[in-house]
C-alpha cells in the first residue's frame, strides 16, 4: 500500500430528521478533505447514488476540493454510467482533470442497485437488460472514445457555423481535451470478469466494496484473485503504462475511550455473505476496529491490501468533521506507516499527482 484516502457515501438527513442536512454535509466533506490534505492523506473519494439522501452530483464537490487543497487526489467511487450522458461527462471530466493538474481519479462503473426502479429511465435513458448493464457498457465505450480524442460529430455547413472554424464534414472531437485523462479513469469492479474487461479497456481498477462471489474465501482473498487476473490481462493487452489498483475497507483505529465508545462494537471478525439484486450471492467486507498494533497485524494479513497500491477507508461522514479527521489522523500516524504508506506531501510540490 503506497497511498490511502477516504471514501465518503455522503449520507445526509432529510425531512427534518436528526443529523446534517445536504448543505451541512457538503460543507463538512469539504472541510474533511482540507484537513486530510494537511495530514498528507492521498485521496478524497465520493460515492454517487441517485434517488437517495447521499452524494449524487460529485463534480461540484471535486472542483471545490481541488480549489481548496494542494496535494490530495480527488475522485469518485463510482459514477453510475447508466445515469450519464457520456459526452457531457467527457467534457466535465476533461475540464476537471485540467484544473486538477493530475489529481483526478475518476471511478465509473455500471453502478450499484438504487432505490428507484430503473431510475435511469427518469433521466431519459433506456436499456435492453433489466439492470441496465448493456447501456452502461455502451456509454462507457463512448466516454472512453471521447476522452481519447476520437471524432464524435462532424462540422456543419460553413454558413451555418458560428464561429466559422471548420470545413464542412470535418471530424470533431469533444473539447476540452486533457492528455492522458484515460490514465486517471478507474472501473469499479465487483467480479473477475469485469476486472479483466477493465484491463482490456486500459483503465485502472477500483475493486468494489463487495465482490459478487461467495465461495468461503475472505473478501481479501477474492479481491487478491481479482487483482491477479486484472494484472495478467493488462500485461496480455500490451498497454504501455502501469495501472493503479485500489481496495476499500472500514477501519477505525482505537486510541481513546471516545474511540472505543464510538467504534468498539463495530468490529467484526469475519466477512458477511448476502445477496444483491435478488439472487447474486455476495461477499461484504468486515469492519476493523481495534488498537493500532492489532489493526496493523490484521491489515497486513489482508492479501488484497498487500496487492493493491491504494487503500480507501470508508468513513462515517454523518458524524461530522472532527470525528472523521480524527479517524484519518489516527490511521496516518499509528497504522499506515507500517503498511508502506507514502504521504501525499512526501517530496511532492503543488499539483504533483500520486504515482
Amino acid at each position: 500500500m503506497k497511498a490511502f484516502g477516504f471514501l465518503s457515501f455522503g449520507h445526509h438527513a432529510v425531512g427534518g430528521k436528526r443529523g446534517m442536512d445536504a448543505r451541512e454535509n457538503l460543507h463538512s466533506q469539504l472541510e474533511i478533505a482540507k484537513a486530510a490534505d494537511e495530514i498528507g492523506v492521498n485521496g478524497a473519494y465520493f460515492r454517487v447514488h441517485h434517488f437517495a439522501p447521499q452524494g449524487a452530483a460529485p463534480m461540484p464537490m471535486l472542483a471545490a476540493i481541488i480549489g481548496a487543497t494542494k496535494h490530495i487526489e480527488v475522485g469518485t467511487g463510482v459514477i453510475d454510467m447508466r445515469y450519464e450522458n457520456p459526452f457531457y461527462l467527457a467534457e466535465e471530466a476533461a475540464a476537471l482533470d485540467l484544473l486538477a493538474d493530475g489529481r483526478l481519479a475518476l471511478g465509473v462503473s455500471r453502478g450499484s442497485p438504487e432505490p428507484a426502479k430503473k431510475g435511469w429511465q427518469a433521466f431519459g435513458y433506456a436499456a435492453q437488460t433489466e439492470n441496465g448493464a448493456d447501456m452502461a457498457r455502451e456509454k462507457f465505450e463512448l466516454f472512453l472514445a471521447a476522452i481519447r480524442g476520437h471524432a464524435i460529430a462532424e462540422a456543419n455547413a460553413l454558413e451555418e457555423q458560428y464561429p466559422r472554424m471548420y470545413q464542412p464534414g470535418t471530424p470533431l472531437p469533444i473539447f476540452p481535451h486533457s492528455p492522458n485523462l484515460e490514465q486517471r479513469v478507474w472501473w469499479g469492479s465487483g467480479t473477475n470478469a469485469s476486472a479483466v474487461q477493465a484491463a482490456r479497456d486500459g483503465v485502472n481498477l477500483m475493486s468494489s466494496t463487495l465482490v459478487s462471489e461467495a465461495d468461503g474465501s475472505s473478501l481479501g482473498e477474492l479481491q487478491a484473485e481479482q487483482i491477479r487476473v486484472y494484472r495478467e490481462a493488462w500485461k496480455a493487452a500490451g498497454h504501455d503504462w502501469t495501472p493503479r489498483v485500489s481496495v476499500s475497507r472500514s477501519i477505525f483505529p482505537i486510541l481513546s475511550a471516545d474511540d472505543r465508545k464510538l467504534f468498539g462494537l463495530l468490529a467484526s471478525d469475519k466477512d458477511e455473505i448476502g445477496y444483491i439484486e435478488g439472487a447474486t450471492k455476495t461477499t461484504f467486507g468486515r469492519t476493523y476496529a481495534a488498537e493500532p498494533d492489532v489493526l496493523i497485524e490484521q491489515l497486513q494479513a489482508d492479501p488484497a491490501i498487500a496487492a493493491a497500491d491504494t487503500l480507501m477507508i470508508t468513513i462515517p461522514n454523518q458524524l461530522g468533521v472532527d470525528t472523521n479527521v480524527r479517524i484519518l489522523q489516527n490511521f496516518a500516524e499509528h497504522v499506515a506507516p507500517a503498511l508502506g504508506w507514502i504521504p501525499a506531501t512526501a517530496g511532492l510540490t503543488e499539483g504533483d499527482p500520486i504515482q
